[in-house]
């Protein structure tokens, strides 16, 4: 009980810190943008451990935090497979020109991601879990890019709605999303824990992706066309999922 509890509020805490995202600026707006992500992963790392496990939580740590730096490693020195894009250093420290905190909004979307990949199918969970990460993507990378977190170098055709990010990049995202829910998978047990937690954290955080990404475009960061893309894709993405989650399959 104190488990689920203490689970609940590192997750609450991840979720007020967005909440208050739009309303700051400045250092205090760079210092919710990276305690959002530590919070964020921190939670669905604890999630993790106590649904499925040390050998699950551990793996998927150690899995996603080299795999979230090697690829954002090559991606800031080849412009491969993302599109030309520099950091900023209002990101906090870096390690050969990606800041430590990137890894870990990898970890923050990893888990919950492939726990809706596994349910809605049992072959195709790398394609699904790669097209939810870029969809997710289409809220996160015009939000930091508006904040100045990072810069893009614009030569060709930019994601719809949103002219300051290269369309490459949404296919950077599909292609190494797949990549990360196929190893994930490969490598992750499947089974629960006996006693362990429900997958309402990870509905939560999904949902909430979901329902803030679509309000903070429509009312703070006035990017109506933002919202209507990435609700529209991730919205049909995760529509199965939560109706087989809660009414089951049909």
């Amino acid at each position: 009980m104190r488990a689920m509890t203490f689970l609940y509020a590192v997750l609450g805490i991840a979720i007020l810190l967005q909440v208050a995202y739009p309303l700051l600026n400045g250092e205090p707006l760079r210092f919710v943008t990276i305690s959002t992500v530590y919070w964020g992963a921190g939670a669905m790392a604890l999630h993790a451990l106590m649904t499925y496990g040390a050998r699950y939580a551990f793996t998927y740590l150690l899995a996603t935090l080299t795999f979230a730096f090697v690829i954002e490693s090559i991606g800031v020195t080849t412009g491969w497979p993302f599109g030309v894009y520099t950091y900023d250093l209002s990101l906090g420290v870096q390690f050969l020109n990606v800041p430590l905190v990137v890894p870990f909004a990898w970890v923050m979307m990893a888990h919950p991601v492939l726990v809706a990949a596994r349910t809605i199918t049992k072959n195709w969970g790398f394609l699904y879990g790669g097209l939810t990460l870029m969809a997710w993507d289409l809220f996160l990378d015009p939000q930091m890019v508006s904040a100045g977190r990072w810069t893009w170098e614009v030569k060709g055709s930019h994601v719809p709605f949103t002219p300051e990010v290269p369309l490459s990049n949404a296919f950077g995202w599909l292609l190494a999303g797949m990549a990360l829910i196929a190893i994930l998978h490969a490598i992750l047990p499947i089974d629960r824990r006996k006693v362990s937690a429900s997958l309402l954290a990870t509905d939560i955080f999904l949902g909430w992706s979901l329902f803030a990404g679509i309000i903070s475009n429509l009312f703070f960061f006035h990017r109506p066309g933002i919202a209507f893309l990435g609700g529209l894709i991730l919205g049909a993405l995760l529509t199965p999922y939560f109706f087989i989650r809660w009414l089951g399959r049909p």
